[in-house]
């Protein structure tokens, strides 16, 4: 397999440095963490601004190896990361890309490209985490409208989102991967209360959303009734297969600084410590030729991640959660201190191995899908 850049690709990758270079200069200084409306405002403005240059659609649009590139690039220029309009951009977006009618693509794509409004992700429930498929926030038919009660947790970026990816069960009678349904709504809708939750890290990025009755038009429907489970894992493909590419470029620069951090404090000096660093170099090495393999596996098939990238989120979420308890043996004392670098980092990488799918799921889907192995009983 070959994973060098084609001429095409050379040359987009080129002229995405040279226009990153002249850009990133001019703009404004980011908003506080705890400024959601703020952030919402700097996240879709620099949406804006690689819409107005051409590169607003790489997510779905461009091939899965423009795609990788576009992302290694804006990372590694120290570029704005995607924040409000990851849900948009790298979840509901794809899906509706690859799922919708040519209405719902119409309506719903342009804004996002364009930044002009943000997605929030709706699957989660207090009783339905890692075994989604319990969800129990009903969902039945009146007239031309679903009416919608119950209640989701972890909702990315709902105190400021236009629109939820919503997961929810219009079958009760059926088994219950049979019964779900993904439904795009308006988080303007009547009868929506959302209540944000602070991390351990301090941010409020989550939020409860209670849904009472609440009404969401059949038209907004994506995929067939009942079909839900099957646009998810369609939705769920592109978070694992594509969206934490940033992040391993990201964890391959603080990696670099972690040993000068070492080096300057005389940690260096510490033999296991330089051999943990070495380790982590071999591991985010190979995690991301993983991830041109992925790639390069996903344009063979038209596009789409397969199930390989349960393999890559499986082995990235512990890798950084290593990375990041080896930050704080550099840092010694000084990693009880929330000011210095790789802290806040430290806490919530605690949150990997269960964010997009917790590790036990990806062992699970790694058994099953790609080693043939017998589902437990």
């Amino acid at each position: 397999m070959d994973l060098a850049d084609s001429p095409e690709d050379a040359e987009f990758r080129a002229r995405l440095r040279e226009w990153l270079g002249k850009v990133l200069p001019t703009l404004p200084p980011k908003p506080s963490p705890d400024d959601w409306p703020g952030r919402r405002a700097y996240d879709l403005g620099w949406q804006r601004t690689l819409y107005d240059a051409g590169y607003a659609d790489v997510h779905w649009q461009a091939s899965p190896g423009v795609r990788l590139i576009f992302l290694e690039e804006t990372e590694k220029a120290g570029a704005p990361y995607v924040g409000a309009g990851f849900v948009g951009l790298l979840h509901a977006g794809p899906t509706i890309a690859a799922e919708g009618t040519a209405e719902q693509r119409a309506r719903w794509l342009p804004p996002i490209l364009r930044g002009e409004e943000v997605w929030c992700q709706g699957f989660s429930e207090p009783d339905a985490g890692s075994d989604l498929a319990a969800l129990r926030t009903r969902a039945w038919r009146d007239g031309d409208d679903y009416v919608v009660s119950g209640s989701k947790i972890w909702t990315s970026h709902a105190e400021v989102a236009d629109w939820c990816e919503l997961l929810v069960r219009t079958d009760p009678a059926a088994p219950k991967h049979q019964g779900i349904t993904w439904l795009a709504m308006p988080m303007d809708a009547p009868g929506i209360t959302v209540r944000p939750l602070r991390t351990l890290a301090g941010s409020a990025e989550f939020a409860e959303v209670f849904l009472d009755e609440v009404r969401v038009p059949v038209t907004h429907r994506v995929g067939e009734e009942n079909d839900g489970w099957r646009v998810t894992m369609v939705t769920l493909s592109f978070e694992r297969g594509t969206a934490f590419v940033g992040e391993v470029v990201a964890c391959r620069r603080v990696l670099g600084e972690l040993a000068v951090e070492a080096r300057r404090n005389g940690r260096w000096d510490d033999p296991v410590l330089r051999r943990r660093l070495g380790a982590l170099n071999a591991e985010f090495r190979a995690l991301w030729r993983l991830t041109q393999w992925n790639v390069s596996e996903a344009e063979a098939k038209g596009g789409l991640p397969g199930v390989g990238g349960s393999v890559f989120k499986l082995r990235y979420s512990q890798a950084r959660q290593e990375l990041y308890d080896t930050a704080a043996d550099v840092l010694g004392d000084e990693s009880l201190d929330t000011d210095r670098p790789w802290v806040h980092d430290r806490l919530s990488s605690l949150s990997y191995t269960i964010a997009a799918g917790t590790s036990q799921i990806q062992r699970n889907i790694v058994a099953e899908r790609i080693l043939g192995l017998p589902k437990g009983r």
